[in-house]
């Protein structure tokens, strides 16, 4: 394959796009990119576009994507986005590290996740 691809963005619809920039940039503390039909953010050199839709069938993620942020504390993390009122599951215990979940206005999955401490081998 002579094809290189590169990542363009990750994308969600939402309902209401003054909202949704209003959670990303507020809430999340990601910063906007650029506006106009969709809004973009920056994380980390990626791209999450929001992207507004009128057809209430396509929010909530529909198919298996989820947008998961590493955190270094995630004890902090969940207990900054509760204090903004954003409700979150119980830090669980994943392979390789621990996890919280949360939701964004329309229903689309976000995550944290923290990286266990690496283990060192005995001496």
């Amino acid at each position: 394959m002579n094809t290189r691809f590169r990542l363009d963005c990750v994308s969600y619809y939402v309902a209401d796009l003054d909202q949704a920039v209003e959670f990303y940039s507020k809430v999340l503390g990601l910063p906007l990119s650029s506006r106009d039909a969709v809004a973009r953010f920056d994380v980390d050199g990626a791209v999450l576009e929001v992207v507004p839709t009128d057809d209430r069938s396509l929010l909530s993620g529909k198919g298996n994507a989820r947008l998961t942020l590493a955190v270094e504390d995630i004890e902090v993390a969940a207990a900054d986005l509760l204090a903004q009122r954003v409700p979150v599951t119980d830090v669980r215990d994943v392979e390789g590290g621990r996890l919280v979940s949360f939701l964004d206005p329309d229903g689309n999955e976000i995550a944290l996740r923290e990286d266990a401490e690496p283990s060192t081998p005995d001496a």
